[in-house]
């Protein structure tokens, strides 16, 4: 009896048989053969033959693993956007509002999106975070002020984090007062630090970038769950999404403006533009390909790690693609759903368009179990966002201005100064004024964004910052454009050491993204001059 063969080539299609040898090529397809073993010394004619695009199945496979290789910057930055501050931010905006500024919610993560994208671009191409490339190319004062900005748009995120891990735990165990939860928000990421190193193996940088995941996950699927609880007028939220003069009016820009500050959040930015070395470090090791860019004659310039073009294909796109399919699908969908179901279940007339009056919602018509997965959920918020608030301090501090500081200090320093105002807030004014402390403080990071993200468009868009060189054995093809555009010229030696007088490939953005940058400049400026207007003249404000 003839027994059943399988023979797997790589060769063009031809007879297969076991006794048989093919060339193999290259670039030919892959060729499953089932059939039969022949009498003789070649198959029969008969024998059946089919065709599998396995070659494109790896491919597949090859990219999928590629891209998860990147995951995990985006789980970080997506942390910051899911905090308490936009908690409390979405629910009074929903309360007051109804749907009315959904609009203002996926705008703002929309313009989070392309921020972070813009910042993990010049991470990747010039090897600098935000906060260094200040130090090396603005004046010295200059770069002081920015980074006294960054500092306290920091304090103000890290106050909304003592302030929710509190809320948070007072929810869980009654007694555990708000006063004994801001000090108790002390320790809660001392340890987790350890995971972190900025400039250390990217085994470590793996772990910690899981272990941030899995708060992110916990949060996302406790609002999918929520969601499932109650009912929205689906008319009444697709309008939501078109915008109204709502949110540019009185307290309704007050609310919108808050909304900006807390999705576009300016540490992110600098946090974003320095988590994708390490990838990169590692993509020019394996390779040897890894060398220290060359300093100039500059007083503050530092021999820092300066990436290959290899490298920037290697990783520049993946790492984009991560962070903005994990901020639009988590970060957009958590606000949005904070917003709708604030909308949907709670009034500011009834006083419980707060953290406590959301968790108590969900005790009374849902039942206990809901109640305590919001309360989780806003613990995980809290710690996860203070993690990263720390990294992005520690990051700003030894960028901006060379100092190094070791994690437990910074976030000893940090925290032990935002304890200060939530524990005066909590004992002056209880539940509302932390509610309100809460709003206030994302009005804070709007304003701050004017100054975080100006240096942003303006880097990404110069070629003499964004330009590098081209190796043997480097190449343009597949840089794509846009974002990631690159354009290949010959260029002089430069003293700041990003040309050998040879080739070299600007990846500065397009005229379209340059654009579009500075347009949303303009909308971020002009809503929080407009704002500062009004509450100048006593108009709008949350009152």
């Amino acid at each position: 009896m003839d027994q059943p063969t399988i023979c797997i080539s790589l060769a063009k299609p031809t007879n297969c048989s076991l006794n048989s040898t093919h060339s193999l090529e290259k670039k030919s397809s892959i060729i499953v053969v089932v059939g039969n073993e022949p009498q003789g010394s070649s198959s029969s004619s008969s024998s059946s033959q089919t065709y599998l695009p396995l070659r494109y199945a790896r491919q597949v496979a090859g990219l999928l693993w590629k891209f998860a290789k990147f995951t995990g910057p985006g789980a970080i930055i997506s942390v910051a956007y899911i905090d308490p501050d936009n908690y409390q931010s979405d629910l009074t905006a929903g309360a007051k509002f109804e749907y009315k500024l959904l609009c203002a919610v996926v705008f703002s993560n929309l313009a989070a999106i392309f921020l972070q994208a813009l910042s993990t671009k010049l991470g990747c191409v010039t090897g600098m975070d935000l906060a260094q490339m200040n130090r090396a190319h603005l004046h010295p004062w200059l770069n002081i002020a920015l980074w006294i900005l960054a500092e306290c748009a920091i304090i103000c995120t890290d106050i909304g984090q003592v302030i929710g891990t509190a809320i948070a735990l007072n929810l869980l165990n009654p007694k555990i007062t708000l006063i004994a939860g801001c000090v108790i928000s002390v320790s809660d990421t001392l340890f987790i630090l350890l995971f972190y190193k900025p400039d250390g193996s990217i085994r470590r940088l793996r772990i910690f970038e899981m272990f941030i995941s899995v708060f992110v996950v916990a949060i996302f699927v406790m609002f999918c769950i929520e969601l499932s609880f109650i009912t929205a007028p689906a008319n009444q939220v697709f309008k939501g999404l078109l915008p109204s003069k709502t949110i540019f009016v009185g307290q309704g820009l007050f609310q919108s403006c808050a909304i900006l500050g807390g999705n576009i959040m300016p540490h992110t930015i600098y946090l974003g533009s320095g988590l994708v070395q390490a990838r990169m470090r590692e993509f020019d090791h394996k390779n040897e390909k890894y060398h220290e860019a060359r300093t100039s004659n500059s007083k503050s310039a530092t021999m820092l790690y300066r990436p290959t073009l290899s490298a920037i294909k290697s990783c520049m796109s993946s790492t984009i693609a991560e962070l903005c399919i994990t901020l639009f699908i988590v970060a957009n969908f958590v606000n949005s759903a904070i917003l709708i179901v604030a909308a949907a279940s709670l009034s500011e007339e009834n006083q419980n368009a707060d953290l406590p009056g959301m968790y108590q919602l969900f005790v009374d018509t849902i039942g206990q179990a809901a109640g305590t997965i919001f309360a989780v959920g806003l613990l995980f918020s809290g710690i996860s966002a203070g993690i990263v608030a720390t990294m992005a301090g520690q990051l700003i501090c030894e960028g901006a201005m060379d100092w190094r500081l070791s994690p437990f200090v910074r976030r000893l320093v940090t925290r032990c100064i935002s304890i200060v105002p939530a524990v005066v807030i909590a004992a002056a004014a209880g539940q509302r004024g932390l509610a309100k402390a809460l709003v206030v403080g994302n009005v804070v990071l709007s304003v701050s964004l004017i100054f975080v993200t100006a240096p942003l468009v303006w880097y990404t868009s110069a070629e003499r910052f964004m330009r590098v060189g081209v190796e043997d054995g480097d190449g343009v093809a597949g840089m794509g454009s846009g974002i990631v555009g690159a354009r290949l010229r010959d260029a002089d030696a430069r003293e700041d050491g990003r040309g050998d007088g040879g080739a070299t490939v600007s990846l500065a953005n397009g005229w379209a993204v340059t654009s579009m940058g500075w347009l949303l400049w303009f909308v971020v400026a002009g809503m929080n001059v407009a704002l500062l207007t009004f509450l100048g003249l006593g108009i709008g404000g949350d009152d």
